[in-house]
């Protein structure tokens, strides 16, 4: 029997090459696997037909954006997930869900071998095989690109050189990777870190230099989800899908970062996510006003060890499940309404609601009706530093402090 190898298929140049080189190269029939999670573009059966037509044997597309949405972008948006603070882990979300449907079509066609299209200085390699190794240990990986060198020129003379039919330039100086939950760009003019990013770059958002009247949106929120939209109930697919367009239009999402690699080198990437970095900004204000003090500073700590995670290909990982139990549970009762303006660039958040809410209006008022027995704070003042002064009268017996600027040097 022909030995099957199971290639992640995009539909574009280098993987559609792939399908080509793989044969050629292993003798092994080839079976094409896309997965939609929202990249717009081509339809599937186009995609699909694209494949049959690169000489795969058998072409296997998966609409998954539902999925994507809820069983990925949701747990991103519960644990607040901002890789080094700027980056809503656009392409590190959409990896495992991909790798699911891999893995998948490989035990259903009989493959031993799963193939993907990145390079050697990317993430992605990471996350497609340390993914794949977890789900179907029993399966080998490949990857043409990294593994052959095979450079977008190549790629080229290969394609022409064999009548595929697929679309060859060598025009675009980009590499992009896009998804519902938003876009990403790196390469070419971008890789001198001084050098603006040109309009060119954007799809996904409006220029926020000229925006149009502001737009106020209101998200409710169950359980750290969002429900509804303006009052309307959506999916989390749909209120993303909105919220990309509405803040989009109002160029909110752009961010222009240096981010450190799992490979060890710092890369400048572009990224837009517009609905992604809105319900983000809604969720944490949400949190805000529903966390207790000291749960919701240890989840910062979890937030960033969960989003280090997944970034690192992790997502599949014994911690990375535990601290999904821990978000979970502290999402009981996140629970209410954002209300938020989006304009030039921003998504500002001027109104909060919650059955929930731990904000009591009698305790924290000034006027009349204030609730908080303020002839309480002497004593707590007195306790919370009793510590901090017993160590400086230590210091001062001891001769150790000559002078109020030797108390600040202290340790």
């Amino acid at each position: 029997m022909t030995e099957r190898i199971v290639l992640a298929y995009s539909g574009g140049l280098d993987t559609s090459v792939a399908i080509g080189w793989i044969a050629e190269a292993t003798g092994a029939e080839v079976v094409a696997v896309a997965v939609d999670v929202g990249q717009g573009g081509e339809s599937l059966e186009t995609i699909r037909q694209r494949a049959l037509d690169c000489g795969a044997v058998e072409a296997y597309v998966a609409d998954a954006r539902d999925e994507f949405a809820e069983q990925y972008c949701m747990p991103a948006l519960k644990a607040n997930g901002l890789y080094m603070g700027h980056y809503p882990l656009v392409s590190a979300l959409s990896r495992p869900v991909i790798v699911r449907h891999l893995v998948a079509a490989a035990k259903q066609f009989g493959a031993s071998t799963v193939a993907h299209g990145c390079t050697g200085k990317g993430n992605d390699q990471v996350r497609f095989e340390v993914g794949i190794q977890t789900l179907g240990p029993d399966l080998k990986c490949i990857a043409p690109v990294r593994d052959l060198a095979l450079t977008r020129e190549k790629a080229i003379d290969y394609a022409e050189a064999n009548s595929l039919p697929i679309v060859t330039t060598k025009k675009n100086p980009y590499s992009i990777d896009q998804n519902v939950w938003g876009r990403a760009v790196e390469t070419g003019y971008l890789e001198d870190i001084w050098n603006a990013p040109t309009k060119d770059v954007y799809e996904y958002t409006q220029a926020p230099e000229f925006p149009p009247a502001p737009d106020e949106v209101t998200i409710a929120f169950e359980a750290g989800i969002p429900v509804k939209i303006d009052g309307r109930a959506v999916t989390p697919l749909q209120a993303v899908e909105e919220l990309n367009r509405r803040a989009g239009a109002q160029g909110v999402g752009r961010i222009d970062v240096v981010e450190d690699r799992l490979v060890g080198i710092k890369s400048r990437e572009i990224y837009e996510a517009p609905g992604a970095m809105t319900l983000m900004t809604a969720h944490k204000h949400l949190e805000d006003i529903t966390l207790e003090r000291e749960q919701a500073r240890f989840k910062k700590t979890v937030d960033q060890r969960w989003t280090e995670l997944v970034y690192d290909g992790q997502w599949f990982s014994p911690l990375k499940g535990s601290l999904d139990a821990f978000v979970d549970e502290t999402q009981e009762h996140v629970s209410g309404e954002i209300r938020l303006s989006l304009h030039a660039g921003q998504a500002v958040v001027n109104g909060r609601r919650s059955d929930s809410s731990l904000y009591d209006f009698n305790l924290a008022t000034y006027d009349e009706g204030d609730a908080f027995d303020q002839s309480s704070a002497r004593g707590f003042i007195d306790i919370y530093g009793l510590s901090a002064k017993v160590a400086s009268e230590r210091a001062a017996r001891l001769g150790e402090v000559q002078s109020v600027d030797d108390v600040a040097k202290l340790k």
